[in-house]
């Protein structure tokens, strides 16, 4: 999931490739001002056992692009950001091999930020919604 340009995220515990972001295959296509754009390839990896994208993969997706353009965007002057809350609700199964999320921010808030995200397959068929709100906080320690 690494992105060019993206801030590190301090005190890195686990390795990107080894968290759940890259053990999914997340892959962060583009980040905005007002817009952000990521996907994972559908794989077994994020299947439940019925063969269907497993929701929390969805969520995961979320969660991760809202939180990478937050950070993009407040980083710089000194604030961290982090999943607050995701409510995400899954339409129907996807087909072909890939999940596209894009993601428009709703609130700037001094501390919290809520993004909407559409989750699309191969079809561009809308699979799976999400609202994510994320904190942000100071990284003065």
């Amino acid at each position: 999931m690494s992105t060019p340009g993206m801030p590190p995220t301090g005190d890195e515990v686990v390795a990107e490739d080894a968290c759940l972001d890259g053990v999914l295959g997340f892959e962060v296509v583009s980040i905005g001002e007002e817009e952000a754009v990521a996907r994972f390839p559908i794989a077994d990896r994020v299947r439940q056992r019925f063969g269907l994208v497993h929701g929390g993969a969805y969520a995961a997706l979320a969660e991760m692009l809202a939180t990478e353009a937050t950070v993009a965007q407040v980083h710089a002057d000194g604030f961290a950001a982090m999943g607050m809350s995701n409510d995400t609700s899954f339409l129907k199964g996807a087909r072909g091999g890939w999940i596209t999320a894009r993601a428009r921010v709703r609130h700037r808030g001094r501390t919290t930020w809520v993004w909407e995200v559409d989750h699309t397959d191969d079809e561009d068929r809308l699979v799976a919604i999400s609202r994510v709100t994320i904190a942000v906080r100071s990284q003065q320690k």
